[in-house]
C-alpha cells in the first residue's frame, strides 16, 4: 500500500510537471499562451488608405485609431479569439474575428480592413426632350443596388441626388406619366473622386405619343432620306428601272415588311390583335428636309391581300422636329384606303414644311382582327418632287432639265434639294447575303447594306439604260450594253449624292477596278460636279492616281483597264482615281459617277466599273 501511494504521488507530480512544461513551451496560436500585437491597414472601397478609423477589440479596453497611411497597431492583446471593430463616420463598420492561429511566431496578427464608404453621392439632371430639353420637375428617380431600392424626385431645377451611399454599381430608373421611361447604371469607378460623388451624364425624357416604339430622341437621330427618289421590288414590273437598281429596303422599316417582287411591302399579319386606326401597325421612315422643288411626296402602289370591302389602311405622317413640342401630324387623311392589285399614283402635299426639316413616315394599320386581318400595302417607287411623279417616270424629269445633262434625268431641282451626305466612307462590298439569298433578293433586300456604309444605302443610283451587279464579289459594279453604239454624253447608269466640301474633305478617292483586258474594250466613265445653280464641272484624276492604263481623253472622260483587286484583299491593288475637289471649298455640291459606252464594236461586250470603295479625305 505504501508503494502504491508513492506510486500514485510520483505520477500527480510527473502529471503536473508534463502540463507546467506544456504551457511553457506552447508556441503561437495556442490560447492563453500569453499577448500578442494586432496590426493592419484600414482601406476603403478603391484601395485608398482612410485615416482616423477607430479600431477596438471586444471585451478589451485596448483601442488604436489609423494613422494617414491608414495603418494602426495595438499591443499587449491575449492571444485567443477576438473581435476586432473599425468604425468612422460616413463608412460602414466593419468588423474581423481574430482567432489565436492568426498570431505569427512573433506573436503578431495582421488584420487589414476595407471599409465601404458610406457617404458616396449620385446625383445628376433629368431634361424634358418635348420642350427643347428644359430641366424635368417631378420625374421620379428609383436608384436600386443590393437588395433595396430607393427613389427621389428630381427639383425644379431638373437636379436629383442620393446620399449617404456606399460606393457599388447601381442602376437608376427614370419615370414621369406621359413619358418613355428610361434608365441609367453608375459604376463603382464614377466615384473616383475626392468628393466621392458620381454624376450621371444628363437623361432626356420624351413623350410616348410619336410614331410606335420611337422616341423623339430616336427619331432626331432617324436616317435622312438623302435623294428624292426609292424604289423598292425585285422584278423589272413594267416600270422605268431594273430589279438590280431598287435599294428602298436600305430605308429603315419597322414592324412586320418584305422585299417583295412587286416592291417593299408593309404587312399586317393575321393576328388576333385589336384593330388600331391611331398607330402605324408597319412603317418606314426617315429625315427628309422640305422645299419648293421637293415638296411633292408621290407614293406608286398596290395591295395584296386587300378587297373593296376590307382594304388596306395607310397614312402619311409627319413629325415637325422643330416644333416646340413635337407631334404627329397627317398629311391628308389620316387614313387612306387602297385595293387593287394594279398600282397607282397617290400624292401628298408637304408644301407646309416648306424649308424644315420633318420626318416623314409611310405606314399602314390594322383594321381588322383574326381571320382575315392580314393586309398588304406595296410600296414600288416613293420620290419627292415639285409636281406629281405619275406612271413610275424618273422624278428627275419633273424638273427643269439641266442642259449640259440631257438624258441624265437630272433635274435643277433634285440638284437643289439632295440632303448634304455626312459619311465620307463607303464601300460597294456586297455584304455576307448567302448565295442562295443573293438569287432569290432575300426578303430584307439590300437592308444589310445600312450597316457597312454601301454607296447604295447612301448615295442615289440613277438607272439610264442598264442594269448592275449589286452581288458581284470585286465591288459594286455598274455597266455597259454590249453591242451599242457609243455615246459619251448620256451615260448608262451612275451614283450620284451631295456632298460639303470643306478642309478635311477636299479630295475623293475612287478605288475601282474593270475586267475586260483587251485594249480595244477598256472602261469608260467620269466623275462631275454640279452646283445648286446647276453648273456641271467634270473633274479629271488628279496625277497621284494609281491605275493601269489610265488615260483622259475629253470632257473629263477616262478610260482604264485595270485588272487589279480581290473583294476582301488587298484594296491597295484596286486602281485608285484620286479627285481634287478643293476648287469647291466651302460649298454644297453633288458629286456623280457615271459610266459610258465608249465603243460601238458589235463584237464587243459590256464594259464595266466595279466600285469597291470611295472616300474622302
Amino acid at each position: 500500500m505504501k508503494f502504491k501511494s508513492i506510486f500514485r504521488a510520483f505520477m500527480l507530480v510527473a502529471a503536473i510537471s508534463s502540463i507546467a512544461v506544456s504551457c511553457k513551451e506552447d508556441g503561437p496560436g495556442e490560447s492563453g499562451s500569453g499577448n500578442g500585437t494586432i496590426t493592419g491597414t484600414v482601406s476603403d472601397d478603391l484601395g485608398n488608405p482612410i485615416e482616423a478609423v477607430s479600431v477596438s477589440i471586444s471585451d478589451l479596453e485596448a483601442t488604436a485609431v489609423t494613422d494617414a497611411e491608414g495603418k494602426y497597431t495595438i499591443s499587449n492583446v491575449p492571444i485567443q479569439t477576438m473581435t476586432v471593430t473599425f468604425e468612422k463616420e460616413g463608412y460602414q463598420t466593419s468588423t474581423a474575428t481574430v482567432t489565436a492561429s492568426r498570431f505569427n511566431s512573433e506573436n503578431t496578427a495582421t488584420v487589414n480592413a476595407t471599409l465601404a464608404n458610406a457617404n458616396a453621392v449620385i446625383t445628376g439632371k433629368v431634361l424634358d426632350g418635348t420642350q427643347n430639353s428644359a430641366p424635368f420637375a417631378g420625374v421620379t428617380v428609383t436608384l436600386a443596388g443590393g437588395s433595396s431600392t430607393v427613389e427621389a424626385v428630381s427639383g425644379e431645377d431638373g437636379t436629383f441626388s442620393f446620399e449617404n451611399l456606399t460606393i457599388r454599381d447601381y442602376t437608376l430608373t427614370f419615370s414621369i406619366e406621359g413619358y418613355v421611361s428610361s434608365s441609367a447604371t453608375v459604376t463603382t469607378a464614377m466615384f473616383d473622386n475626392d468628393a466621392v460623388t458620381a454624376t450621371v451624364p444628363d437623361v432626356t425624357l420624351y413623350k410616348t405619343a410619336l410614331l410606335p416604339g420611337m422616341t423623339l430622341g430616336d427619331l432626331q437621330n432617324a436616317d435622312s432620306w438623302y435623294v428624292n427618289e426609292y424604289r423598292g421590288g425585285k422584278n423589272n414590273g413594267g416600270g422605268v428601272v431594273d430589279w438590280s437598281t431598287v435599294y428602298m429596303s436600305t430605308l429603315d422599316f419597322r414592324g412586320n415588311w418584305e422585299n417583295q417582287n412587286e416592291g417593299c411591302t408593309l404587312q399586317v399579319l393575321e393576328e388576333d390583335e385589336p384593330a388600331n386606326l391611331n398607330a402605324f401597325e408597319s412603317f418606314v421612315f426617315g429625315k427628309k428636309a422640305i422645299s419648293e422643288e421637293n415638296n411633292i411626296l408621290t407614293l406608286y402602289i398596290r395591295t395584296h391581300d386587300a378587297s373593296e370591302d376590307a382594304p388596306a389602311y395607310y397614312g402619311v405622317q409627319v413629325i415637325d422636329l422643330e416644333a416646340a413640342e413635337p407631334t404627329i401630324e397627317y398629311v391628308g387623311e389620316k387614313q387612306n384606303t387602297y385595293a387593287s392589285s394594279d398600282y397607282s399614283d397617290v400624292t401628298f402635299d408637304l408644301s407646309k414644311y416648306n424649308g424644315k426639316t420633318v420626318i416623314v413616315a409611310v405606314g399602314i394599320y390594322r383594321s381588322l382582327s383574326g381571320a382575315g386581318s392580314k393586309k398588304q400595302l406595296v410600296l414600288r417607287k416613293m420620290s419627292f418632287g415639285p409636281k406629281a411623279n405619275v406612271e413610275d417616270g424618273y422624278v428627275g424629269d419633273l424638273g427643269t432639265e439641266i442642259a449640259d445633262l440631257k438624258g441624265w434625268h437630272m433635274s435643277s431641282e433634285m440638284v437643289k434639294s439632295s440632303m448634304r451626305i455626312e459619311k465620307t466612307d463607303f464601300t460597294g462590298l456586297p455584304g455576307t447575303l448567302t448565295s442562295s439569298e443573293i438569287a432569290k433578293q432575300s426578303a430584307t433586300g439590300y437592308y444589310e447594306w445600312r450597316e457597312s456604309d454601301h454607296i447604295a444605302a447612301n448615295w442615289g443610283f440613277m438607272y439610264v439604260a442598264k442594269d448592275v451587279e449589286p452581288h458581284a464579289g470585286q465591288g459594286f459594279v455598274i455597266k455597259t450594253n454590249g453591242g451599242k453604239a457609243a455615246d459619251l454624253n448620256t451615260p448608262e447608269s451612275y451614283f450620284y449624292g451631295k456632298f460639303t466640301i470643306d478642309d478635311a474633305h477636299d479630295n475623293m478617292v475612287l478605288y475601282a477596278r474593270n475586267f475586260d483586258s483587251n485594249e480595244l474594250n477598256p472602261t469608260y466613265f467620269k466623275v462631275i460636279a454640279i452646283d445648286n445653280d446647276s453648273n456641271v464641272t467634270p473633274i479629271e484624276p488628279s496625277e497621284d492616281s494609281k491605275v493601269d492604263n489610265l488615260n483622259v481623253i475629253e470632257n473629263g472622260m477616262v478610260t482604264f483597264i485595270h485588272n487589279r483587286g480581290e473583294g476582301d484583299g488587298d484594296i491597295e491593288e484596286y486602281g485608285q482615281f484620286s479627285y481634287d475637289l478643293s476648287s469647291f471649298k466651302g460649298q454644297d455640291v453633288v458629286l456623280a459617277i457615271a459610266i459610258f459606252k465608249g465603243t460601238s464594236n458589235n463584237q464587243e461586250g459590256e464594259q464595266k466599273l466595279s466600285i469597291r470603295r470611295v472616300a474622302f479625305n
